[in-house]
């Protein structure tokens, strides 16, 4: 963390901070603007001067090594992750689910959905799950910066907008993930998708009250019936525009479970922030 300076140091600091917000962060409005008026302090203004200079940093891209800035993609490899998103033709209007040929969504149509959509950055397939791989799998953290942006990209692009007064909940992580993975990956996305978006992120509204299976452990008819009861929502929300933030959606089965618990405690909408939509595959009877 940074020193708290006191006497002249503090002039000084105060005048380097201010030359980085009229020089580097000068192509970056909303972020200069948050940090000279909204009345944050001198120590907050360095840490996003600072932020705004190491995104400007030049380092390898993750997925192809080729030159990126601030340890995210390239702008090839970035439009590779969102194409399938932006091109894979009919999908589902609730869970966002590519239909193929099929006219009915799978999923959806064994329960109507809690929650009113999904937005999800890209599908869980190449090159989109190698981000995923690396940021769990690998626990590379500070990558979630990199997939909020791809995140926010997609819920700048699209209609109808998100509310003004949206309230951003990850989903909670068991202990033994946490334990396992050091941190939750839903808690990193959201924080930094919150920055990005200008909303409020508030994880303590939704609650894991049991530990549950490891979903990555069961088929999709058992997910579906795997997670009734293991969240709640502690306080009233009534009237109020939730969007949970996950990183990955496969059958929906978890936000539904949290869409309800919303819905119960007053939520006006629920609706999903995902990096990645599962395809479906039928499995083998």
């Amino acid at each position: 963390m940074f020193t708290y300076v006191h006497g002249p140091g503090r002039g000084r600091l105060r005048y380097v901070v201010y030359a980085i917000e009229t020089t580097i962060m000068a192509d970056m409005p909303p972020m200069r603007e948050y940090a000279r008026h909204s009345g944050v302090g001198l120590r907050r203004r360095l840490y996003l001067a600072c932020r705004a200079g190491i995104a400007l940093v030049p380092t390898a891209c993750v997925l192809c090594q080729g030159s990126a800035k601030g340890g995210g993609l390239c702008a090839n490899c970035a439009a590779a992750v969102l194409h399938s998103m932006q091109h894979n033709g009919l999908r589902c209007p609730a869970c966002c689910l590519a239909l193929g040929r099929h006219n009915a969504c799978p999923d959806c149509c064994l329960r109507q959905p809690a929650f009113d959509r999904v937005i999800a950055a890209f599908d869980y397939a190449e090159p989109g799950d190698l981000l995923i791989h690396y940021f769990k799998v690998g626990r590379r953290f500070t990558s979630a910066g990199m997939l909020a942006g791809l995140l926010a990209r997609t819920v700048r692009d699209a209609t109808p907008a998100l509310p003004a007064n949206t309230i951003l909940v990850p989903v909670p992580a068991s202990r033994s993930s946490i334990i396992e993975r050091g941190f939750n990956p839903a808690a990193e996305v959201a924080r930094s998708l919150a920055r990005q978006l200008d909303l409020s992120c508030r994880p303590e509204l939704l609650l894991r009250v049991q530990e549950g299976s490891r979903q990555t452990r069961l088929n999709r008819t058992d997910r579906l019936h795997s997670v009734q009861s293991l969240y709640a929502c502690p306080q009233r929300v009534a009237g109020a525009a939730i969007a949970v933030v996950d990183d990955v959606l496969t059958t929906g089965s978890t936000l539904h479970s949290i869409a309800q618990q919303f819905k119960a405690a007053g939520a006006a909408s629920v609706l999903g922030l995902v990096l990645a939509r599962t395809p479906y595959i039928a499995e083998a009877l």
